[in-house]
């Protein structure tokens, strides 16, 4: 997979792109990504400004649709998806991830300011997520989350590959408590099925304990 995002500010993505299980992805070649600066594309080659006030007034600014057009026209292929990060988005979940994983090429477009002109997102725009009911200053954060969600389900990129059997929200239920050693810890112990040794019996408990905190926590999930 190849994932391209469009952004006012790479520098927030370079030591996310270096650390961990994402680090190896791209170090291992299952997942190529590229960080383009946006006003790389601006037609003001003095100033570079890629943003100018809304029409009808506003308090804020938009990111004009020249250097976003010339931006997506640069990376786009045949097949390739563009994704716009924004508030008013779909809400990003699980069977979106998973769709998404099996896609060839991805193209994220970070908004800032207000948003993005609406001919951009009419013209060019695929599929539009948000990461949460929340505004944030700008969408590299939310195309990170969003890379980051997508590289763990591309086969080979998680060390064990049984983690995503055990992801919260797989099967639309939340994950179950988890312990390690030592057994007792300040006077609390383990349950003791885990310590029966009784796969079994340790499956209909985890799946019972899932069950309950969805029930508890987010009962629309059910």
């Amino acid at each position: 997979m190849r994932i391209d995002i469009i952004t006012l500010f790479p520098g927030m993505l370079t030591g996310f792109l270096q650390e961990s299980i994402i680090g190896r992805a791209i170090e291992s070649g299952k997942v190529a990504l590229g960080v383009h600066d946006l006003r790389a594309y601006s037609e003001d080659f003095k100033h570079r400004v890629v943003d100018d006030r809304p029409f009808g007034g506003g308090p804020g600014m938009l990111l004009k649709p020249e250097p976003l057009s010339a931006a997506i026209e640069a990376l786009r292929k045949p097949g390739s998806k563009v994704i716009y990060l924004c508030p008013d988005g779909e809400v990003l979940k699980t069977p979106r991830v998973q769709s998404l994983a099996l896609e060839d090429h991805l193209i994220l477009i970070s908004g800032h300011y207000e948003g993005i002109d609406q001919r951009i997102r009419d013209e060019y725009v695929d599929i539009e997520l948000s990461i949460g009911d929340y505004v944030l200053t700008n969408g590299t954060l939310p195309a990170a989350v969003l890379v980051d969600a997508l590289s763990r389900q591309i086969p080979g990129v998680l060390g064990e590959e049984k983690s995503l059997t055990y992801d919260s929200f797989r099967n639309s239920l939340l994950s179950f408590p988890q312990y390690t050693r030592p057994v007792e810890f300040r006077g609390k112990g383990v349950p003791s099925v885990l310590l029966s040794g009784n796969h079994g019996a340790i499956e209909a408990w985890r799946l019972e304990e899932q069950r309950k905190k969805t029930a508890q926590r987010r009962p629309d999930l059910l």
